[in-house]
């Protein structure tokens, strides 16, 4: 049947068309989101927002010398004529341009509160406000002679300039940032300076290298100074990829405070680093003795920066602790370069250093070639007046006749012949006139010119002035023109503005010199924890229950300790605040604490179990000092165990690390230190087993292999000692039992064996210690 309708068929066409419209939609706002909105312009360096901001207070003539007008009246401006979005975000984007600790050449000049490095808002509009900058006013000159496209804003009411003139690069200048559609932005500042040399250079150079371009910008130059520590290498593959980043650190110094008192002095911070989150960052550094041998932070800033870090002792090596300090904290950030940009205000390109300063000066070649012209078509303008003013002086008793008797004068003097008695008031051969090219009547403009002309204007010195100002005009057009036909000329006047913006913002401009100086990263050597922390004695207390304390010196091991009611000890032992701790838990993971990181001893401590991630349901099996070069035998409960390296089993993280591996009912049970050559071995059973210790293997993490072969039961402690001095321990009577030799022999047998009944005098509970 011809009017069967098939299912899938009309399915695809319905859903088809939403696709397509869904696509188009998306595709329409990610590119108004490139275009207008997240992606600057390489030849200005300004998004929309930002050049409807200096436009609109352009508009209300707050020139650098005049004054300030409210924020609120400009943002309200911008909004209602050319920025149909939020008042606050245009406040917002205003407030940036008048920082001086975000641009590096502001281009708003704000009175009030803008706010500060740390952190802080700026005050409400109607509180603050604004003028422009020198450096806003050279972006903008030569708006008035036709130097770039208008549009018409987003209501066709008005027009705004697609891009400004820009006298200075000041994509490279101020930088900018920015988060697009599948794409994103993220240029430094610059010095001007530097930018400057290296355009001039391109002038003389069209096909320079970007390497020869790093001799004049060694990098970027940011507001709040700072120290940058990128290898030369990586600066020259980031500048000619347009992708790469700079390592930016804090600029510090010690202070010597006498009797061999010293303190560090933080006197810049890095780039878009607010002041007070470094503070907090450097507070928790503290908290959480990441950096142990930092004492203390203040900040004692005013107008300037000045981060006062005390150090806990005065031994330390300062750049030590500035090292670790740069590794754990915001005074060095990576500052990553994206050179995401709009060429010619419509393709996002990734360019260059070369590339967006070729865009600069070609842009402006087009402001200089737009400017000639706009010139040249007012000097035309002006001397076919000029050119009507000395025809009407050499014919002035003819002119009077006409304006006095003719009822229409206009177009008489349009109609009257004013060749044929007297010189022409121009050389054809230099300048082919209006009046010449209509056979000396006068053109419509001239003679309007005449008509509105006074009457104290009709002597001989305005004649001669006329005179005068034509030659001059004459000569300046043939200048211009000079200029549009030669491209070396052009060239030659886009270096000299460069060299004129170069000294009014370059080194003697009110901050204009460089501010981000460079040095040698370093290495910064991993310093063990030893060399950070003052070596003091301690003794470590755990309770039975995993309360753990330090308690100041070393105390006598056998003295009686207060503990929580129901609690009572577990370990206790003699250790320093140098060294590093080892917990094994029933789990078979190991857990490392620092000794200078536990609680005091005025107290019961604190659990162990929120030191570190150790679960309830695991017992601690043992406490110990580690010792780097010394090994350990672990087994478990069912009798498995081998020999770990000491230095396997220390944990970086606070979930430990997993040594012995333990399934069901099976848990970690011995972990003893290996001092001789044998092992003994006794199960529950009461078996004792000895056998060489070369027949365990050395692993880093694993269930291990059997130590006792068990027909009921498992393993109840394992022993590692010398063959020749005999196996020792004490019995029920406190005295030291010690079989030796011959003895031995009777237990000694091949690994996995099941052993021999113990001798008499074994403690009752199968424990060698």
């Amino acid at each position: 049947m011809s009017d069967t309708i098939d299912p899938d068929k009309s399915a695809a066409t319905a859903v088809e068309p939403l696709r397509r419209a869904i696509g188009d939609r998306y595709l329409t706002y990610a590119l108004s989101t490139i275009m207008h909105r997240a992606l600057p312009d390489a030849r200005d360096g300004l998004k929309p927002v930002h050049r409807r901001i200096l436009y609109a207070m352009r508009e209300l003539r707050l020139s650098s010398t005049g004054g300030f007008r409210k924020s609120a009246k400009i943002s309200g401006d911008v909004m209602g004529n050319y920025h149909p979005h939020g008042d606050a975000a245009i406040y917002d984007a205003m407030a940036r341009l008048a920082q001086d600790f975000a641009v590096r050449y502001p281009l708003v000049d704000g009175q009030g509160n803008f706010g500060n490095i740390d952190g802080d808002n700026p005050a409400a509009s109607r509180y603050t406000e604004a003028r422009m900058t020198a450096a806003a006013e050279a972006l903008l000159e030569g708006l008035t002679e036709n130097a770039v496209d208008y549009r018409d804003n987003y209501d066709g009411t008005l027009s705004e300039p697609a891009v400004l003139p820009a006298a200075f690069p000041n994509l490279l200048a101020n930088g900018s940032s920015g988060i697009a559609v599948g794409m994103a932005t993220n240029i430094p500042p610059h010095n001007i300076e530097e930018l400057c040399n290296a355009c001039l250079h391109l002038i003389k150079t069209p096909d320079a290298r970007d390497e020869t371009l790093l001799k004049y910008i060694p990098g970027p130059d940011f507001p709040t100074g700072g120290v940058i520590v990128e290898p030369a290498d990586s600066i020259a593959r980031t500048y000619a990829t347009g992708r790469g980043g700079f390592r930016l650190r804090s600029r510090w110094e010690v202070e010597d405070l006498g009797r061999g008192q010293w303190q560090i002095v933080v006197t810049e911070i890095p780039y878009q680093v607010q002041k007070s989150r470094l503070i907090e960052k450097l507070a928790e550094v503290i908290q959480t003795k990441k950096v142990p041998i930092l004492g203390d932070v203040r900040d004692e800033s005013a107008d300037d920066i000045r981060l006062i870090l005390e150090p806990k002792s005065r031994n330390v090596d300062p750049d030590v602790l500035m090292n670790m300090l740069f590794r754990h904290s915001d005074l060095e950030v990576r500052f990553s370069l994206n050179m995401n940009v709009l060429i010619d205000g419509v393709t996002p390109r990734v360019c260059s250093l070369k590339e967006v300063l070729r865009a600069f000066l070609d842009h402006r070649r087009d402001v200089l070639i737009r400017r000639s012209q706009h010139r040249m078509d007012k000097i035309d303008h002006r001397l076919e007046v000029l050119e009507g003013f000395i025809i009407a002086f050499l014919n002035l008793d003819r002119v009077i006749d006409i304006i006095r008797y003719d009822d229409e004068p206009k177009a008489a003097l349009m109609r009257e012949d004013w060749g044929k008695d007297h010189p022409r008031a121009f050389d054809e051969a230099d300048y082919i006139s209006p009046a010449a090219a209509t056979e000396m009547g006068l053109t419509e403009v001239q003679a309007e010119a005449i008509l509105n002309m006074r009457l104290r204007s009709l002597r001989r010195l305005e004649e001669l002035e006329l005179i005068t100002e034509r030659d001059a005009l004459m000569k300046e057009r043939a200048e211009l023109e000079d200029l549009l036909d030669s491209e070396d000329l052009q060239w030659a006047r886009i270096a000299e503005q460069v060299r004129e913006v170069r000294k009014t913002f370059g080194a003697t401009y009110e901050g204009g010199a460089r501010r981000t100086t460079f040095a040698e990263a370093g290495v910064i050597e991993d310093v063990p924890i030893e060399a950070m922390i003052e070596r003091e004695p301690i003794t470590v207390v755990c309770s039975q229950m995993g309360w753990i304390r330090a308690m100041t010196g070393h105390i006598d091991l056998t003295r009686e300790l207060k503990f929580k009611d129901g609690d009572g000890s577990r370990f206790v032992f003699h250790a320093e605040t140098t060294d590093r701790l080892l917990a094994f838990g029933s789990n078979g993971r190991f857990y490392t604490i620092s000794a200078s990181n536990l609680p005091g001893g005025r107290g019961m401590g604190e659990p162990l179990r929120l030191m570190v991630d150790l679960p309830n349901e695991v017992q601690i099996v043992d406490l110990f000092i580690h010792k780097p070069d010394a090994k350990l035998l672990v087994a478990s409960s069912a009798g498995d165990g081998f020999v770990v390296a000491e230095n396997d089993v220390v944990a970086q993280t606070r979930t430990g690390k997993q040594v012995l591996n333990v399934r069901g009912d099976v848990t970690a049970l011995v972990c003893t230190s290996v001092v001789g050559d044998h092992v003994a071995v006794v199960g529950e059973n009461r078996k004792v087993l000895v056998f060489p210790i070369d027949e365990l293997p050395e692993m880093g993490r694993g269930k291990g292999v059997r130590l006792q072969k068990y027909k009921d039961g498992g393993l109840s402690d394992a022993h590692t000692f010398v063959l020749e001095n005999g196996l020792s321990w004490l019995d029920p009577a406190g005295r030291t039992r010690t079989v030796i030799g011959d003895e031995l022999s009777e237990w000694m047998a091949k690994r996995a064996a099941a052993g021999r009944m113990a001798p008499r005098g074994f403690p009752r509970d199968n424990r060698f210690t």
